[in-house]
């Protein structure tokens, strides 16, 4: 319950942390779109400002040209002024003052549309180089939102992966008190009493002798070698359920028939084995892992899958050792996690040990296939 609280957890945290950088992007990009649609305003009135700068200075240099004569004009009515009326004279005058003033109007015009225009560059960088930071900015972000819903899931799934396998270590571990606890409460009904028993049938064969009852000497040692070979096969019986001695003496492929004939048997179901390649040892450590993943698999097709038929398939090739174990049990959703589902994680645990390849396809009602490859070069 707390496991699934955490992750509850961690997912809205995840989720709000998207839904805030998301909400940022759109509105880096309003931001963008509207520093864009004002550039391009810019631009336009930029344009229209410097025509109009060109015409004043046109205007203006033309209208200067003007003035020039005009003072000329007045320079010489006022040096003869003899020659002329008041009234030339005055009209001179004052057309001349009208252009000289026409003129520092349109400078002044001219100057103001000059600061005008450089404002309007001024601007026009800052906009730009506030859009291009935006869009650098928007890709950031977009860089980030793929490590949210991407990578930061990853991270997520680790977390739960990581969680999962301390579950499978304190599992592990549990097992391994269970195991050693059956142990021992094994040798202790089995070969330690035998042993008490033994050792008590030996007093007796010792006071046989003394009482030089040869008969009833011989009666008790027979049963003493009775009591020894049903000792001695107790603790084969335990070694073997360890590790099967044959794996060690014969080899993975005899080791698996023998145990998959007990197997059927005991719980009477058919298992078919069927090895493919050549039949040759391998390293210890493999031998040993597909012993142990064919053990597993056919304890839970068994006990957990109710399965009455079972197909075991090991193909010992060039390159790779591939497994296939296919049952008709009850099946289950691989997609669902399960409580103690800890030996399909052993299993998996295994395989990627041996940098393999392990897929699982069950459907409810329609049975599970297992099915492993391992990198395997032989020498």
């Amino acid at each position: 319950m707390v496991k699934k609280i955490s992750e509850s957890a961690l997912d809205f945290i995840i989720n709000e942390m998207i839904e805030v950088v998301e909400n940022s992007k759109d509105e880096i990009f309003n931001i963008s779109e509207e520093a864009r649609k004002e550039h391009e305003h810019l631009i336009r009135e930029l344009k229209i400002t410097k025509v109009k700068v060109a015409k004043h200075i046109e205007d203006g240099d033309q209208l200067e040209q003007k003035v020039r004569y005009s003072r000329q004009r007045l320079a010489e009515v006022s040096r003869y002024f003899d020659r002329y009326t008041e009234t030339d004279v005055r009209a001179v005058y004052e057309r001349t003052h009208a252009m000289q003033t026409k003129l520092a109007v349109m400078r002044q015009e001219e100057n103001a549309l000059r600061e005008k225009r450089d404002d309007l560059e001024r601007r026009l960088i800052s906009l730009s180089q506030t859009i291009e930071r935006a869009e650098g900015l928007a890709g950031k972000i977009s860089v980030i939102l793929n490590y949210l819903h991407d990578d930061f899931k990853q991270v997520n799934e680790m977390i739960e992966d990581a969680k999962e396998k301390q579950e499978f270590g304190l599992k592990i571990i549990e097992a391994q008190e269970e195991e050693r606890a059956r142990i021992s409460r094994e040798i202790h009904d089995g070969p330690a009493q035998m042993l008490a028993n033994i050792l008590l049938r030996s007093e007796l064969v010792e006071m046989s002798f003394r009482k030089k009852d040869v008969d009833q000497a011989l009666s008790e040692m027979k049963s003493v070698r009775k009591m020894i070979r049903s000792s001695l096969y107790e603790v084969r019986r335990i070694i073997y359920d360890l590790r099967p001695m044959a794996l060690d003496d014969l080899g993975l492929i005899p080791t698996i028939r023998k145990y998959v004939t007990t197997m059927a048997d005991y719980n009477d179901t058919e298992i078919n084995f069927t090895p493919i390649g050549e039949d040759k040892r391998l390293n210890q450590k493999y031998e040993v892992a597909f012993f142990r993943l064919i053990q597993e698999a056919v304890q839970n097709a068994v006990k957990h899958a109710e399965s009455t038929l079972i197909d075991v398939k090991l193909e010992i090739g060039k390159k790779n050792l591939s497994m296939l174990i296919k049952d008709n049990g009850k099946g289950f959703d691989p997609t669902l996690k399960r409580d103690k589902s800890f030996g399909l994680i052993g299993m998996r645990e295994r395989v990627e040990m041996l940098e393999g390849k392990f897929n699982i396809d069950s459907k409810p009602g329609k049975g599970t296939m297992i099915f492993i490859q391992v990198p395997y070069q032989h020498t």
